[in-house]
C-alpha cells in the first residue's frame, strides 16, 4: 500500500487524541469510563468532550515539540517520518492516566555534526517550551471561580474556603491522592500570575485542564532535556562540551539520577525494625528487596564500561553509601524519587548514556552556545524533583 505508514500515524494519532480525551475527561470531572459505580461514572458521548479541554493543549505542545524536530531535521536534508503518536488508557489502573505515552519520530538519515545533533536536539524541547508557557499563562491567568471544585467534590463544601487544608488530614479524602511537586516555572506562575484567591492546591490541579496540560508538558519537557546519552539534552550537552568532556559528564550526571532516584528505598531504620513496627516483615525479605535492588542498579549500569565490573562496583557502593548515610539523623529523613527508576532503567539499558560520534566534530558557534546553555537553564527551570506523589497513611 502506497501511504501505509502515513495511514498507521494518522491513526495513532486519531487513537491517542481519543486516549487523551477520555483521560482528560476523567481527571476533571474524578469519575471513571469503566469500572465505577454509577455516582463515579461517565457517560459515553456526553461526556467526552469536556476532556477536549486537556487534550488539545497537551497534544498540541507535544505536536509542537515533535515537529521542531522533523521540520529541523528536514531543513538538514535528513530522512525523517512524521510522529508516530502512542496511545495509552489506564483508566483505573494507574493513579496517573495521561491517555499516551508521548509520540517519536523516526530519523532514519545520517546525522554528520555536532551542528545537527544540536540544532535537531534542542529544536523540539525549546518549540513545546514556548507553547506550554503560552497554556501555563492562560491557564493561570483564566482560573474557574473558587466553587468549582465543589462541583467535583461534593464533600469539600463543609469545609468552604478552608477545605485544603481540611482535607488534608482526612484519610478517607486523601488516601490515595495523587499530589503534583512543585518546579522553579511552576512556582512563578503560582506566586506571580495566578490569583492566590483561586489558585487549587497541588492535589486537585489535575482538575484544571489547562494547569495539568502544562505541568506535564514540563515534566516532559525536563526529562527530555535531561543531559544524558541521546536524549535531546544529551545531544545539545555534546555539542556544546564535545566527545571528550561529554563521555565524562553524562555517566557522572547518570550515576547521580540513580543514587538520587533510590535514595531512602533502604535505611539503617528498617534493619533495626524488622519483624516489628518496619515495612519488613523478616530478615530475608529486607535483604531479598535490597538483593532485586542491586541487581536492578547493576543492570542500569551495565552499559557504562566494557568491563562488567564496573557495574557491580557502582552498584554496591551506591547501596552501601545509601544505607551508611542514613546513619545521620538529618539525612535519614530525606527521600530519593522513586518513579525515576523506570526512566533511569530506559536510559540505562536501552536509549544508553553516551552518544555516537560524528564525521564532522567541530565547535558550535557562539549563538549556539548561548542557546545550549539557556536550554540548560530551562531543565532547571522545569525539573521538578518529586513530581508525583501518591498519599497513603500506612505507608512506610
Amino acid at each position: 500500500m502506497k501511504y501505509k505508514k502515513e495511514i498507521i500515524q494518522a491513526v495513532l494519532f486519531i487513537v491517542t487524541l481519543i486516549t487523551t480525551t477520555l483521560a482528560g475527561t476523567e481527571a476533571m470531572t474524578a469519575k471513571a469510563f469503566f469500572f465505577a459505580p454509577e455516582p463515579f461514572l461517565l457517560h459515553f458521548p456526553d461526556d467526552f468532550w469536556q476532556g477536549l479541554n486537556f487534550s488539545l493543549p497537551f497534544l498540541g505542545i507535544l505536536t509542537c515539540h515533535e515537529f521542531g524536530h522533523y521540520f529541523t531535521a528536514r531543513y538538514y536534508k535528513i530522512k525523517t517520518s512524521l510522529p508516530y503518536y502512542i496511545p495509552m488508557f489506564l483508566s483505573v489502573f494507574s493513579a496517573i492516566n495521561i491517555g499516551t505515552l508521548g509520540a517519536v519520530i523516526r530519523i532514519t538519515g545520517k546525522t554528520r555534526s555536532r551542528k545537527q545533533y544540536f540544532d535537531i536536539g534542542i529544536a523540539g524541547p525549546l518549540a513545546g517550551f514556548v507553547v506550554a508557557l503560552v497554556v501555563l499563562y492562560y491557564g493561570f491567568t483564566h482560573l474557574p471561580p473558587f466553587e468549582h471544585i465543589f462541583s467535583i467534590h461534593p464533600d469539600y463544601q463543609q469545609f468552604g474556603k478552608n477545605y485544603p487544608s481540611e482535607v488534608m488530614r482526612i484519610p478517607k479524602f486523601m488516601n490515595g491522592q495523587l499530589v503534583l511537586g512543585d518546579n522553579l516555572l511552576f512556582k512563578f506562575f503560582k506566586n506571580y500570575v495566578a490569583d492566590p484567591n483561586l489558585l487549587p492546591p497541588n492535589f486537585e490541579i489535575m482538575h484544571y485542564p489547562l494547569i495539568w496540560a502544562g505541568y506535564l508538558s514540563l515534566f516532559f519537557t525536563a526529562l527530555n532535556l535531561f543531559p544524558i546519552g541521546q536524549l535531546d539534552g544529551g545531544h545539545i550537552l555534546y555539542g556544546l562540551i564535545g566527545k571528550k568532556n561529554f563521555n565524562i559528564v553524562s555517566p557522572v550526571i547518570f550515576i547521580a539520577f540513580a543514587f538520587f532516584a533510590g535514595f531512602g528505598l533502604f535505611t539503617i531504620e528498617d534493619i533495626k525494625n524488622i519483624g516489628a513496627t518496619g515495612y519488613y516483615q523478616s530478615e530475608s525479605d529486607f535483604f531479598t528487596w535490597l538483593l532485586a535492588y542491586v541487581l536492578f542498579l547493576r543492570i542500569c549500569f551495565s552499559r557504562i564500561s566494557e568491563n562488567q565490573l564496573t557495574s557491580w562496583v557502582l552498584s554496591l557502593s551506591i547501596v552501601v553509601v545509601q544505607l551508611l548515610l542514613t546513619y545521620i539523623p538529618s539525612i535519614a529523613s530525606i527521600q530519593g524519587f522513586s518513579g525515576f527508576l523506570p526512566f533511569l532503567f530506559l536510559l540505562g539499558r536501552f536509549l544508553g548514556i553516551y552518544h555516537p560520534e560524528v564525521e564532522i566534530d567541530e565547535p558550535l558557534d557562539f549563538k549556539r552556545q548561548l542557546l545550549g546553555w539557556l536550554s540548560l537553564i530551562i531543565f532547571i527551570l522545569c525539573f521538578t524533583p518529586y513530581p508525583f506523589m501518591q498519599i497513603d497513611f500506612a505507608a512506610k
